[in-house]
């Protein structure tokens, strides 16, 4: 299994059902909200909504409440009414708790919790795993936290260890990456630089709370002319060389060419 969804991935209330198809069609796909966006009294119309959306099952990722809650077992009984298979499991602990979980179900582990992060090599290794995420936020509040950014606004050290540590552990694995939301909705120089920072770092995507910030990730993503005009004169370069040669004044090898060929299909 591989995560082919990305590279905005707009997360949406699952009891604003008139906002599904709106953020479908603006995003690359919809994560559609069982938990923290739904208050506990509305879980259940959510619920219900989920059932009656009429949307491409292959672009939607339902976030189900973390394994253990009240909710999760009412989340999985509305999965199986619907045609929804790639499933977020907010709050992901251990990789045992996943069992829950069919053969039918792809799983995006959000390792969201300072239990999560210390698991994510054994939680990236399950075979139902297709993606791993992570968020700043539910886990500083695990640690007792108060605040996963610095007054600058870039991230705390142990928010920049999760975020690297789910990056290397679902790398390791064969599965994709996805970069933790962009909370500050204003400020989209902080989106962007953020976002160019994980597709050269190697995330897969990166999800969203407003609609406005799916074009900044999507440029963000996408390969820039002079980029993509190296990618193809290097890789080009290379079939005529042998091993280790210099190339517009620097050191060519393999990992490189690996790099521009990641330019290449970033593109497509």
């Amino acid at each position: 299994m591989t995560f082919e969804l990305g590279p905005a991935l707009l997360f949406c209330p699952a009891d604003r059902p008139e906002r599904f198809r709106g953020a479908l069609e603006k995003a690359d796909a919809v994560i559609l909200d069982l938990e923290d966006a739904v208050l506990p009294d509305a879980k259940a119309t959510a619920r219900g909504n989920l059932i009656d959306a009429d949307l491409d099952p292959d672009r939607v990722i339902v976030r189900v409440n973390p394994p253990g809650s009240e909710a999760f077992a009412s989340d999985l009984s509305t999965l199986s009414q619907t045609d929804f298979r790639t499933v977020m499991v907010a709050k992901t602990e251990n990789a045992d708790s996943l069992s829950a979980f069919d053969e039918r179900f792809s799983l995006i582990a959000l390792c969201e919790t300072a239990r999560g992060v210390h698991a994510a090599d054994r939680i990236a290794a399950h075979p139902q795993i297709v993606a791993m995420m992570w968020g700043a936020e539910d886990l500083v509040a695990s640690l007792g936290g108060t605040s996963s950014r610095e007054p600058s606004g870039g991230y705390r050290d142990v928010a920049r260890y999760a975020r690297s540590r789910v990056l290397l552990e679902a790398g390791a694995h064969g599965k994709g990456a996805i970069d933790a939301v962009h909370i500050d909705i204003d400020d989209i120089a902080g989106q962007e630089a953020e976002a160019i920072d994980a597709s050269a770092s190697g995330f897969a995507a990166t999800a969203c709370i407003h609609p406005s910030q799916v074009p900044v990730i999507r440029g963000a993503y996408a390969p820039g002319a002079d980029a993509l005009d190296w990618a193809r004169a290097v890789l080009r370069a290379a079939e005529s060389e042998r091993g280790v040669f210099r190339f517009r004044g620097r050191m060519i090898d393999e990992p490189v060419l690996r790099h521009a060929r990641s330019l290449l299909t970033r593109a497509r």
